[in-house]
């Protein structure tokens, strides 16, 4: 099958198109004909050697395609189904394998390029509100790196699950006017962003801050986050730690939640398929759209990940792998 294999860790150059071994689905496993998949931040570590150990290998955590097998044991799929999969050991390639458990069927109608950039981006923003930071009717939410393709998720199902107030930031003032249009209703840029945040809730705060930056942004974020407000954190693409003290969060009744869909998926994949009905009903309904996709051919992956790293885009990159 032809692939995109890093067989060592470093820059972009490092991504080879190659032929590659055709995997095989153990039991519990579908294999999957790729059609589109993702690029991620977390790919761009992978390759740097900042995320997992040895060799990086195929890149990918999502993808939609076609199944093509299943193993034993799986009786809930068919080769021919149409699915969205959170994959095992890459997706930059014509063919991946995923458990059955992080597999889910999408309809027919659902674009494919949208279907593609859809996993990560929706599972995590539901979890995020509905699960972890517990939105309630009319709060304000903080949304960091507002401009990614997780961060306009989140803003649009903030607002569908009845968010009082939505405010945006990004690195830029370019990278608002996706935000605002995807319904932000304020988008400022990080520099005393604590301030502009108060200043936007008469002092008050903010209720549910969302946070994938960490470092300095975290520190700050406690700076605007109102009594009984929570925290989220789930990332850290500064690549800095944050710096918290006990007396930040205990007399104020403020909460610190941490939550990665990567370790969900590992240890309590069922959390997701719980969920997953819901999710995939939004995708299917166009509840959650994706402004401004980017998309490169399998073997342009190297430019696909310049890209992305640049900061300099709005919304999702998707590579196109096979029709």
């Amino acid at each position: 099958m032809r692939a995109i294999v890093a067989e060592t860790t470093g820059g972009p150059e490092v991504l080879v198109y190659r032929q590659a071994m055709l995997p095989e689905p153990a039991a519990g496993e579908v294999r999957i004909r790729v059609l589109k998949a993702s690029v991620h931040f977390a790919d761009i570590k992978k390759r740097k050697g900042t995320k997992g150990k040895g060799n990086p290998g195929i890149l990918g955590l999502d993808a939609v395609g076609i199944i093509d097998k299943v193993g034993s044991a799986v009786a809930e799929f068919r080769p021919g189904q149409r699915v969205i999969a959170f994959v095992k050991d890459g997706s930059y390639a014509e063919y991946a394998i995923a458990s059955a458990k992080l597999t889910y069927p999408i309809a027919d109608h659902v674009d494919t390029t949208v279907a593609a950039a859809s996993p990560i981006p929706s599972f995590l923003s539901f979890m995020l509100l509905q699960r972890v930071g517990r939105l309630e009717k009319e709060e304000t939410v903080v949304v960091h790196a507002a401009a990614g393709g997780t961060g306009l998720t989140l803003i649009q199902l903030a607002k569908l699950f009845g968010a009082g107030k939505v405010i945006g930031t990004v690195s830029s003032a370019d990278k608002a006017a996706v935000p605002l249009q995807m319904g932000a209703d304020h988008v400022i840029t990080y520099d005393k962003f604590p301030h502009y945040v108060n200043k936007l809730t008469a002092e008050a705060g903010a209720d549910l801050i969302f946070d994938s930056l960490a470092g300095r942004i975290t520190e700050d974020s406690l700076a605007c986050l109102a009594p009984y407000g929570r925290l989220v954190n789930y990332g850290n693409a500064s690549g800095g730690p944050g710096s918290l003290t006990t007396s930040d969060v205990h007399a104020s009744c403020r909460s610190l939640l941490g939550f990665s869909l990567g370790t969900t998926r590992q240890k309590r994949p069922q959390i997701l398929q719980a969920v997953s009905n819901q999710v995939i009903n939004l995708i299917e309904k166009e509840a959650i759209t994706f402004p401004r996709i980017k998309e490169f051919k399998l073997e342009d992956a190297a430019k696909a990940h310049q890209l992305l790293e640049s900061r300099t885009h709005t919304g999702k990159i998707i590579l196109h792998i096979t029709d």
